[in-house]
């Protein structure tokens, strides 16, 4: 297929099913605002990526993509209330100023990033140990799982980071 041809396919699309992608994410998050740009997140994202011109359910497609951006979205809004509340219970001397706060911000969403994909238990050991700096064993009893599994968590989430960084 050529580039004018896809180019063509995702205009189409769009042209047809925006105006409803818009609506159903609306109605799952409650936020025109947010509806609006996961719904242009999700034709980047399959402008993207091939193959979707075959695809007999363009809305049931869409609201695949969709689903993962919105998953994705309400992580990281979760992941931001957390620090902020955290934040809060400081005594107000050692809050951080607003550009310190809008770093330790962008650093956890590209750490939130970086584990994308993970499931949640290799996510969880992942942070206990570095963000914890917690024993195999505590990460073990934390998980309800063993010591060799914590391992193997571990490892596998060095095998993610290191593909991501090194594109292997």
């Amino acid at each position: 297929m050529s580039i004018t041809s896809h180019t063509a396919g995702i205009a189409e699309l769009y042209r047809d099913h925006h105006g409803w992608l818009v609506g159903w994410l609306r109605r799952r998050l409650g936020c025109p605002h947010n509806a609006g740009d996961l719904a242009q997140d999700t034709f980047v994202r399959v402008l993207l990526k091939p193959g979707h011109e075959g695809v007999r359910e363009p809305r049931a497609y869409l609201a695949t993509v969709a689903h993962g951006l919105v998953v994705d979205h309400l992580r990281r809004r979760d992941l931001e209330r957390a620090y902020l509340a955290e934040l809060a219970s400081l005594p107000e001397a050692v809050h951080p100023s607003a550009e310190e706060l809008a770093l330790a911000v962008e650093t956890l969403r590209a750490v939130d990033r970086l584990l994308d994909g993970l499931s949640p238990k290799v996510r969880a050991a992942y942070l206990y140990s570095r963000l914890d700096g917690l024993a195999h064993a505590e990460i073990a009893a934390l998980l309800g799982v063993s010591v060799p599994r914590v391992r193997q968590y571990l490892a596998t989430a060095a095998r993610h980071c290191y593909a991501l960084r090194h594109g292997r």
